[in-house]
């Protein structure tokens, strides 16, 4: 996703390509230090390699249960998809084409539509 390959990755730890494919495959197991340095090589959140995993430390869910919006922003944050989609949002004009272009993703995910004032905000 960051477009690293698993060379320059090497280079950058100290190691081979070929340790840093055992790391990927998960034929060897990753230190936390070296999980460090690895996400400060790629300038990623240590919290990318557990995405979909619980939260040990409290549950961020809401009273009814379903995912915290800090939970579905992040969630959304780690896909490919979900990148390049907020990298690209920003550049669409503010107004109309960004609320058409809700309207289409909302109709896509089978999604009612909201309340005008929600949509406000």
């Amino acid at each position: 996703m960051q477009g690293v390959s698993q060379e320059k990755l090497a280079d950058a730890l100290g190691l081979t390509f070929q340790q840093v494919q055992k790391y990927e495959r998960g034929a060897n197991r990753v230190s936390a230090s070296k999980l460090y340095e690895i996400a400060t090589a790629l300038r990623s959140p240590i919290s990318y390699f557990f995405d979909g995993l619980v939260d040990p430390a409290g549950d961020h869910q809401g009273a009814d249960g379903r995912p915290s919006d800090e939970q579905t922003v992040h969630a959304f944050l780690m896909t490919a998809e979900g990148l390049e989609l907020a990298k690209l949002f920003p550049g669409l004009a503010r107004g109309r084409v960004r609320r058409r272009f809700l309207d289409l993703m909302r109709a896509l995910a089978g999604v009612d539509d909201i309340d005008d004032e929600d949509r406000e905000g």
